[in-house]
């Protein structure tokens, strides 16, 4: 097989990982309404999922650093098969709870290795290299992909085959399918430059390969604190990478709304699981072609206005439009507002990596952005049974509105970034010397 380029191994493993993440948009927390969960139960057992991660993400990531980012996606591959299967046995909240908490793994040792490898790649050749631009057709590449899967999800609970079973099992059967294609495509795609093996080079008496890769193994573990030390060092005295990471605290009461209350809204609004199934497939297809036109727009938007200006402009209408769909009367009207949302959710997240990409260097760049990924799961392990318990309380509805308002606060952790980035543009130039009398 020829040796593809880093763009297009980066690309076509982005669409790999993210085809069997359609056939579930929205489909998990109505399968376990179904299955007799509680809308209460169904979003706190979510939160395992961040629970999972938190003590994973960066264990994993400072090995994919110190390692290689190829183990790691190996193992995740491995892990997610195991989820997937897990969700298609649940029938209990603890059952559902096991397997949120196997996605929270797969999560933790997905998150950034793909993303660094390519960036490190690319900076191999052209360390200026500005990486915005293919962040950003990665994002278009996931939502194409993601609506695909979408539709064709809701194609398949409309068909419902299998009579003697749930509309909704179909595409969980086939989401365990392509997670096993996204494990065997890694492995046959992509390549990475072994790390760590310098020292045995040279060696009197070489050690056989299988002692050798246990003895790199040991190396990368050992240097795994170091990395993560770096970086948490990093984050603690970079205010603006404080700040960048901050907003996903805020971001994910947004995050809970158009994920997971926006299928039990429409199962509330249009009377049942399967009829809210047939629904999410087309409307979950639809907002990943707005994220991806709004993924391509921010690549654009960020060279006219900057990438910290298009970072909190997407971020505050993102928060505003979650907050419109808890106000949306009818179903139309909560589509066409998660439309806005979604779109605006494509271009807040290219702005936000290629902010944080800004901030890190090779050496702890995939730390960097598990760092990341680990605030956004444990804020979204907090905020999903905090928004369940006020829907439970008060409504659906409700919950729609407070994470709305919650998320548009997110704002404030940019400000950092925009100002640095104003520096960087118009920097201040020295007065000259007053003349000599």
């Amino acid at each position: 097989m020829p040796t593809l380029s880093p763009r297009t191994v980066f690309l076509t493993l982005s669409a790999t990982r993210w085809a069997p993440a359609g056939l579930v948009v929205g489909l998990f927390a109505l399968v376990a309404r179904e299955r007799g969960l509680t809308v209460a139960e169904t979003l706190s057992y979510v939160s395992f999922q961040g629970v999972a991660v938190i003590p994973l993400e960066l264990p994993s990531s400072g090995l994919a650093d110190a390692l290689g980012r190829r183990p790691l996606l190996l193992v995740a591959g491995v892990v997610n098969v195991i989820a997937a299967v897990a969700y298609l046995m649940a029938d209990s909240f603890w059952a559902f709870a096991v397997a949120a908490a196997l996605m929270g793994v797969y999560r933790a040792l997905d998150s950034g290795p793909l993303e660094a490898w390519y960036v490190d790649a690319v900076h191999e050749t052209d360390p200026d290299a500005e990486v915005a631009g293919d962040l950003g057709a990665q994002g278009t590449i996931l939502g194409i992909t993601i609506a695909g899967g979408s539709v064709l999800s809701g194609a398949l609970v409309a068909w419902h085959p299998w009579r003697d079973h749930s509309a909704l099992l179909l595409p969980l059967v086939l989401y365990a399918v392509l997670c096993v294609a996204h494990l065997v495509a890694t492995a046959a795609l992509l390549r990475e430059r072994p790390r760590g093996v310098a020292g045995m080079v040279g060696s009197v008496h070489p050690p056989s390969p299988h002692r050798a890769a246990l003895r790199q193994v040991a190396a990368s573990l050992r240097e795994t604190p170091a990395v993560i030390a770096d970086s948490v060092r990093l984050v603690v005295h970079n205010r603006v990478l404080a700040g960048i990471v901050a907003v996903e605290i805020g971001w994910c009461a947004a995050l809970v709304v158009f994920e997971t209350l926006l299928s039990l809204r429409l199962s509330e609004q249009l009377g049942g699981a399967a009829a809210a199934g047939r629904w999410i497939g087309p409307v979950s297809a639809a907002g990943w072609a707005v994220f991806a036109v709004g993924s391509s727009l921010a690549g654009r938007l960020h060279r006219r206005i900057g990438v910290a200006r298009t970072a909190i402009l997407a971020r505050v209408l993102n928060g505003l439009g979650a907050l419109v769909m808890g106000l949306a009367a009818g179903p139309v009207a909560l589509v066409a507002a998660y439309l806005f949302t979604y779109g605006l959710h494509g271009a807040a997240g290219v702005a936000h990596n290629a902010l944080l990409h800004r901030e890190a260097t090779s050496a702890n760049r995939a730390t960097v952005l598990s760092l990341n990924s680990l605030v956004f799961f444990a804020a979204a392990a907090a905020w999903s049974p905090v928004l369940g318990l006020v829907a439970g309380r008060t409504s659906i509805a409700t919950a729609m509105v407070v994470g709305g308002l919650v998320s548009v606060l997110g704002l404030l952790g940019y400000l950092p970034a925009a100002r640095k980035e104003g520096r960087r543009t118009h920097p201040v130039r020295a007065r000259p010397p007053r003349a000599q009398r």
